[in-house]
């Protein structure tokens, strides 16, 4: 990921900044026991489809479109346990490793549980409309792709916000650079799922606007509300 920013996202008024003076070194996964917890679970669950039980997964957990016009909405968010090979979750674990714990220890934990179910909601919808509009859902997906992105969304946001600072300049370089990489990559290996990228990525953004404009003591609270308020109208537009 490059230049690492601990704790960019910590509150001052509305938004979040970089705090200053020494620091105590910390286990990466301090204060950030969703994302520990988001870890564990993929962790999990791909182990379990060594031991004979991967059919089993996708049939439950999967996105799988047809299934999903029958009514069975809730895969747009169980997806993000199941990953298709060693290199698919090394490479989604390993963002959401460096990503994820300093978004949830600068928003709070409840609010970045909203974020990352959101935006793999969302992602999960675009994937689910485009191959609606593509000719019938007929497609089937795994991965918390969606979800990663949406932390990718989180971070553009901030660093277009500061990008008159120098931080702000070298992080929003960074992330232009990585997001140009994953979408050649996307159009390249035609398995994997731009829609739900670039569904997350959006989600992840918007998130990141509508959270950087309320402050005060309810301000974790109202965050969270946000988060989840995005992912009950993306269930909505895939159950209706």
């Amino acid at each position: 990921m490059g230049q690492r920013c601990p704790d960019c996202l910590r509150q001052e008024g509305a938004q979040r900044v970089v705090p200053t003076g020494p620091r105590r070194r910390q286990s990466a996964f301090a204060g950030a026991p969703a994302t520990m917890i988001f870890i564990g679970l993929a962790v999990i669950f791909f182990l379990l489809g060594f031991i004979g039980l991967r059919d089993q997964l996708v049939e439950i957990f999967a996105q799988v479109n047809p299934l999903i016009a029958d009514g069975e909405w809730w895969r747009i968010f169980t997806v993000v346990l199941l990953h298709g090979s060693i290199t698919h979750i090394l490479f989604n674990m390993w963002a959401l490793y460096v990503l994820g714990p300093q978004i949830e220890r600068g928003v709070g934990t409840w609010p970045f549980v909203t974020l990352f179910l959101a935006s793999a909601a969302v992602g999960g919808a675009f994937a689910y409309w485009y191959d609606v509009w593509d000719g019938g859902p007929n497609q089937i997906a795994v991965g918390a792709s969606g979800a990663i992105f949406g932390l990718f969304g989180i971070w553009l946001s901030w660093a277009l916000h500061r990008r008159n600072t120098m931080q702000g300049r070298a992080l929003l370089t960074q992330l232009i650079f990585l997001l140009a990489i994953n979408a050649g990559i996307a159009f390249v290996f035609r398995n994997i799922s731009w829609q739900a990228h670039l569904g997350g990525l959006i989600a992840g953004f918007v998130i990141g606007e509508i959270w950087a404009r309320i402050q005060g003591p309810q301000a974790d609270t109202m965050r969270a509300w946000v988060g989840l308020a995005v992912a009950v109208l993306a269930a909505l537009s895939v159950a209706v």
